[in-house]
């Protein structure tokens, strides 16, 4: 009995999902910043080129996070390009 637990268990993480897209559920705004960090931008350049407060980057950048399920700039760009 346990060991037929354990093996749907298994099975489960090992069946097909359907591929999201995590581009899908950005804003182009949230792209761009994502291109930026791609190209090593800091949170201050992305805002100067963008030509947005320091804060809007960090707003948007919450909103990346919570949107992809990372927790750290290059978790998100890895998902992003991946």
């Amino acid at each position: 009995m346990t060991s037929e637990i354990a093996r749907k268990v298994i099975e489960s993480f090992f069946k097909a999902k359907p591929a999201a897209c995590p581009q899908d559920k950005l804003t182009a705004r949230e792209e761009e910043i994502l291109e930026c960090l791609a190209k090593g931008f800091v949170t201050k350049e992305v805002a100067d080129k963008l030509s947005v407060s320091y804060d809007t980057v960090r707003y948007h950048l919450k909103h990346i996070y919570d949107k992809l399920h990372v927790h750290s700039r290059t978790e998100a760009v890895i998902k992003y390009l991946g």
